[in-house]
């Protein structure tokens, strides 16, 4: 191993200890890292020809579910490309990811543009136009060493969701917008506490909407019309009719398999979060064919596939390399070895 891997192999390994030490002064569970991934072969991704011996790139990712499979997908893009991969995947927390791309000790991973402008850029408010919000992140951050590939169209950002079966009994009801001509016993809501109090959150929403919490009149929405729960419980209670309207991200798996439908943010209320490949500046310049093979998979990330690569995790308990590895080979994109 050369120093200069020792190197970094100490500051991931420092970055790591550090991240999960927050995390369990939070009381969150840790998982352990896998770096496990099935053997590939290339397909539409083909390995570079003319690669230096020992190309080296190192992947990382949070570690919720959709990071996971994201993760994956990136570290098995970059092994049928021809690169030997450090799989620094599921490191807990963003700030910990954050630290390891901005200190060039990890390589590639795939972020969300809503959290790089409003957490790591400290900006007060998101732009809820998709390809604005991209373009002033990727601007900002190349002063950072750090390049964003175009984004893919999944857009993981806050939305309500009804269940199906209740559409009908809501006058067909597919906007938020819509929700303002509905009675007021009928404009009922799961939210979770973060959501409730956030500056972007329920109440501003309400407002954008012209709907307010709490008051009288034809736009006021009764607190008791609103219950407050955690996150998980937003999506089961929103499925069994407690509310009529959940609080949801748009590529959690639940959607799909509880069978709840979101509602469209007709106004452009809240920000985009599109997920894109992100890359060290020196490294794209030293591989720009790594471009190439980031680009392709991009346009194949949707918010449905997003949900049902999810859902196979969550619901079905899958590995999340093994749910990258099938979607990868289905795709074309490589193939078994």
């Amino acid at each position: 191993m050369t120093n200069r891997t020792q190197r970094r192999t100490r500051r991931i390994a420092a970055t790591l200890v550090a991240g999960a030490a927050a995390l369990a002064l939070t009381g969150c569970g840790l998982q352990p890292a896998a770096s496990f991934v099935p053997a590939a072969a290339p397909g539409t991704i083909e390995k570079i020809d003319d690669l230096p011996d020992g190309a080296h790139l190192t992947v990382t990712s949070k570690n919720f579910t959709e990071q996971l499979v994201l993760g994956k997908i990136a570290v098995l893009a970059a092994k049928a490309a021809g690169f030997e991969v450090t799989d620094e995947t599921n490191v807990p927390g963003s700030v910990a990811v954050r630290q390891l791309m901005t200190g060039h000790d990890a390589d590639m991973t795939y972020e969300y543009t809503g959290t790089a402008w409003l957490t790591y850029m400290g900006h007060k408010a998101g732009i809820p136009d998709k390809q604005e919000q991209y373009q002033a992140v990727r601007d900002e951050d190349a002063g950072n060493g750090l390049t964003w590939l175009p984004p893919a169209p999944m857009n993981n950002t806050y939305a309500f969701a009804v269940r199906k079966e209740a559409v009908e009994q809501l006058g067909g009801i597919t906007k938020l917008s819509q929700i303002a001509d509905l009675p007021a016993d009928q404009r009922t809501f799961c939210v979770e506490s973060e959501f409730n109090s956030r500056a972007d959150g329920f109440k501003p929403m309400l407002a954008k909407y012209g709907l307010q919490l709490g008051g009288s009149g034809d736009t006021s929405i009764p607190k008791s019309n609103v219950d407050i729960l955690d996150t998980g419980t937003v999506y089961t209670a929103t499925d069994r009719g407690r509310c009529n309207f959940g609080e949801v991200f748009t590529t959690d798996g639940r959607i799909k398999s509880l069978g709840l439908q979101v509602l469209e943010d007709d106004e452009g209320f809240f920000p985009a979060y599109n997920v894109a490949p992100v890359l060290s500046t020196s490294v794209l310049r030293e591989y720009p064919q790594l471009k190439g093979v980031y680009d392709q998979i991009s346009p194949k990330l949707t918010d449905a596939v997003l949900q049902e690569l999810n859902r196979q995790v969550d619901v079905e308990g899958r590995e999340p390399a093994d749910v990258a590895f099938d979607w990868m080979v289905d795709e074309g994109f490589i193939s078994r070895s």
